[in-house]
């Protein structure tokens, strides 16, 4: 008999159909039924000894919420007989509702030990216990990188892989493989309130580096480098695998994954690992024949979730977070069809706009890097750059550029949407900053960067100190020191903090309804709870 090895996550969702993904323990047909009478059926496909399903469910009624059971070939398997959570519900949005976007990244998964958490309350799990007992709910969730740490791995885990090899032997304590990276979603993902949380809220998900190892992608050198270590071919291909088949499938419309090839080719498969397999290699040796990105519309919100980590273009020449087709899709996607959106919502994992003296520090390092000051002010650079994760969109200063000129260009003419807001994690701390364009440029709609990090992880005090520092008038002072000694142009906006810096396991909620948006901030309690830290009107 078939069981759930991992979900139900609820991960795409309309007026009327869903998508749920599921693990399962042998192949079997996994089946989903409403309440209401809408259901899906799917036969589950294998990659590496796994057995998965994303079973679409169709015939949803706009503004309901029927709750949902699992079977595996006929037999419920979901929820569990001695669940202690409500049912597991697909909500599905009615025109003209407020929408509930909450979003934030870096959830080191690894469970307390003797119920002391190392780096706080999770901030999933205070979620969980607010909608479980009959609060708030998101009507999405955006987790915007390091759903996963790859390079560090819990002692629970550290534990299972030196009982599976030799931890003395490359890469020692992190993961090698995909089996090893099942490993990782099993123990973030089995957690009782976040198993419970997925399966009846739907997701949005984007990778960051650590998902594959941090720094991932910082350099043409560091990219060189990687690939001379006999480990690493191995742990990339792997964990674009489950990338793909832990996150990336959920993300995708019914409609994106009728036409995907190597979806059919997958399914059409007894065993779609030596298919996948060649999909992660190809996309490793041309990150522009793959696209991770991707648009979704919830009723007039428009969400474009950028890939910040692979599609980038590490010549120091012509240096570029977007490879040109990656860069043509995002002004594709946000300047086509504007008024048909209020809001549009870019979710990057990477911040645009960070406190000034770290902008110019990277804009600075970029330039030693390029060769601005001498072949020996350049081998500095990259050391610098490598050991202070100098890699934001200030660190690609013509990226940084164009997305200043989009959000310009988006934001300008009669059918601008009320709000541009840029979705951030990476930087374990909180902050909101608006820029602003020189007189006679400046777009009509409101621009802001809202950045929500880390979801469960810590951030060190003499790091915390430094994101303080970062924003002051003296800070500022000793940037333009070092972007006249790179020999560095003016950015092309400027920019204030306009909230923050906050620490701490956070959520960030934009609750979006017309033209009108709002933001509040939420710090997880050691009791439990979500506390409010900051609740603000962006538009009216």
């Amino acid at each position: 008999m078939a069981g759930l090895r991992l979900g139900p996550l609820l991960r795409y969702t309309d007026g009327s159909s869903a998508t749920i993904w599921v693990e399962t323990s042998r192949p079997c047909t996994a089946e989903v039924r409403c309440a209401d009478g809408a259901r899906g059926a799917a036969r589950t496909f294998q990659v590496a000894g796994h057995h998965y399903a994303l079973v679409p469910v169709t015939g949803l009624t706009p503004g309901t919420a029927p709750s949902y059971d699992v079977l595996l070939d006929g037999a419920r398997v979901w929820p569990p007989p001695d669940s202690r959570f409500p049912p597991s519900l697909i909500r599905t949005p009615a025109a003209g509702e407020a929408l509930r976007v909450t979003f934030g990244s870096c959830r080191w998964a690894a469970p307390p030990a003797d119920g002391d958490d190392p780096v706080g309350p999770d901030a999933l799990d205070s979620l969980a216990a607010r909608v479980a007992a009959g609060g708030e709910r998101p009507d999405v969730l955006l987790l915007l990188g390091d759903q996963v740490y790859a390079d560090e791995t819990s002692a629970a885990t550290r534990r299972w892989l030196g009982a599976r090899r030799d931890l003395a032997d490359a890469p020692g304590a992190e993961v090698a493989d995909y089996e090893e990276y099942t490993r990782l979603y099993h123990e973030s993902w089995l957690d009782p309130e976040v198993r419970w949380l997925l399966s009846t809220v739907p997701t949005c998900m984007v990778f960051d580096d650590h998902d594959l190892i941090d720094d991932w992608n910082t350099s043409a050198a560091w990219l060189a480098g990687m690939r001379a270590t006999p480990w690493w071919q191995e742990r990339l291909l792997s964990g674009l695998m489950s990338y793909w088949v832990h996150q990336h499938l959920g993300n995708l419309p019914p409609a994106a994954l009728a036409a995907d090839p190597l979806y059919a080719a997958v399914l059409g498969s007894p065993d779609g690992t030596d298919a996948l397999r060649a999909f992660a290699a190809g996309a490793d040796a041309d990150p522009a024949a793959v696209r991770w990105s991707y648009r979704r519309d919830f009723g007039r919100v428009r969400l474009l979730m950028v890939d910040t980590r692979a599609a980038r273009v590490l010549d120091e020449r012509h240096r570029a977070m977007l490879h040109p087709g990656e860069a043509a899709w995002l002004r594709e996607q946000a300047l086509t069809d504007r008024e048909s959106y209020d809001h549009l919502l870019v979710g990057t994992s990477l911040p645009w706009l960070l406190p000034h003296l770290v902008h110019d520090l990277e804009t600075w390092d970029a330039a030693l890097c390029r060769g601005e000051r001498g072949p020996r002010w350049a081998r500095f650079g990259e050391r610098l750059r490598r050991a202070a994760d100098l890699e934001h969109w200030a660190a690609f200063p013509a990226s940084f550029a164009e997305l200043a000129d989009l959000f310009a260009r988006t934001g300008s003419g009669p059918a601008a949407p009320a709000s541009v807001c840029v979705l951030s994690g990476d930087v374990h701390h909180a902050y909101v900053a608006e820029p602003a364009w020189p007189v006679g440029t400046a777009p009509g709609s409101r621009v802001l960067q809202l950045t929500c990090s880390p979801v469960h992880n810590s951030v060190p005090p003499t790091i915390r100190f430094g994101f303080r520092f970062g924003w002051s008038a003296l800070a500022r002072f000793l940037g333009r020191r070092l972007t006249r000694h790179g020999r560095c142009p003016r950015p092309a906006v400027n920019w204030r903090k306009q909230g923050g810096p906050w620490f701490g396991n956070q959520l960030m909620t934009l609750t979006l309804h017309g033209r009108s948006a709002r933001l509040r901030l939420e710090r997880a309690r050691r009791d439990g709870t979500l506390a409010t830290v900051r609740e603000s009107v962006l538009t009216e």
